[in-house]
């Protein structure tokens, strides 16, 4: 299970391939995020929310409240109904993805089909295409492997290909530092306008105690996801035999003949990916387990449901 590769490197699944990104735009139209967060017109920042003040359109006047401004007073239904009142109004506010992609060694990994960090940038790639095709903002940061730093999130179809040349070049670029979640977040705080969604894409071994209290008061203004992204043999044992490996420590041999090895194997993986999870559905976000050999599409599916309450997914 060799993870190395050289900068030239573009054999599929080991390094990311900015085509490949290019055409899992395809993919993305048609999907059930086009369809529930583009309003009827159809045109970039055009999701209307309510709120009490000077917007974009009169949406209906009603009965004046104490703390209403008095500049916003419907002085022709006040003199027409002798009772004072306020107009409402439709602001029409732009939404924004910012995807958080997580860099670090481990994310160089695979057995199945691609290195762990090839599928998330895929994902990655595949969000970004759905929230352009809505007419969304989209923005990008890298963490970890020395990679500090963003793309602004921006519109159309230009605002995606930055996104797109970013990952493929950050993954080109990434080394053996390594950075927690919770510093890349005081990062990607900066970033976060009202209305745009966050969505951090790690194999969850970068979630630090720091990163909660953050996530926590995001939450109350923004709308948060995690793609959990694992290799199938973090998941189970390999079949029974003797493998040969090398650690920071030097080669060792892993004896899975042993039923005790076996049994024991997946255990500490296991735990961190429910500790992350639990954690991320404890401030609100929506989860979804992503393997490397896994269905891209189906997979991404309960991020398109904006009326879904959050919940835990698995591919």
């Amino acid at each position: 299970m060799n993870t190395t590769r050289s900068k030239t490197d573009t054999e599929s699944g080991i390094s990311v391939s900015l085509t490949e990104l290019l055409a899992l735009s395809a993919l993305a139209r048609g999907n059930n995020l086009a369809e529930v967060r583009r309003s009827a017109a159809a045109r970039t920042g055009q999701h209307a929310s309510r709120w009490r003040g000077r917007g974009v359109d009169f949406r209906e006047s009603r009965i004046y409240q104490a703390g209403d401004d008095i500049r916003h007073m419907d002085w022709r239904v006040t003199a027409r109904s002798g009772r004072p009142h306020t107009k409402l109004f439709e602001e029409e506010r732009e939404h924004g993805l910012l995807i958080m992609m997580d860099f670090n060694p481990g994310m160089r990994f695979g057995t199945r089909a691609r290195f762990k960090s090839v599928q998330a940038a895929r994902a990655a790639s595949l969000l970004a295409w759905m929230a352009t095709h809505a007419g969304d903002r989209v923005g990008v940061l890298g963490f970890g492997g020395g990679i500090n730093e963003e793309v602004k999130p921006a519109g159309g179809r230009r605002g995606v290909l930055q996104v797109l040349r970013a990952l493929r070049d950050w993954d080109r670029d990434a080394g053996n530092l390594r950075e927690s979640l919770g510093e890349a977040l005081q990062r990607a705080r900066r970033l976060l306008r009202p209305g745009t969604r966050l969505i951090v894409i790690s194999d969850g071994y970068s979630a630090d105690a720091d990163a909660w209290p953050i996530l926590a008061r995001c939450a109350g203004r923004h709308e948060l996801g995690c793609v959990l992204v694992s290799d199938p043999l973090e998941q189970g044992p390999p079949p029974a035999g003797r493998y040969a490996v090398s650690t920071r420590d030097g080669r060792r041999m892993l004896d899975f003949g042993n039923r005790q090895q076996r049994e024991d194997w997946t255990k500490p993986f296991a735990a961190v990916r429910d500790r992350v999870r639990s954690e991320f559905v404890r401030v609100g976000a929506r989860v979804v387990d992503l393997a490397t050999d896994a269905d891209l599409r189906k997979a991404i599916m309960p991020f398109t449901d904006r009326a879904q309450v959050p919940r835990d997914s698995s591919a």
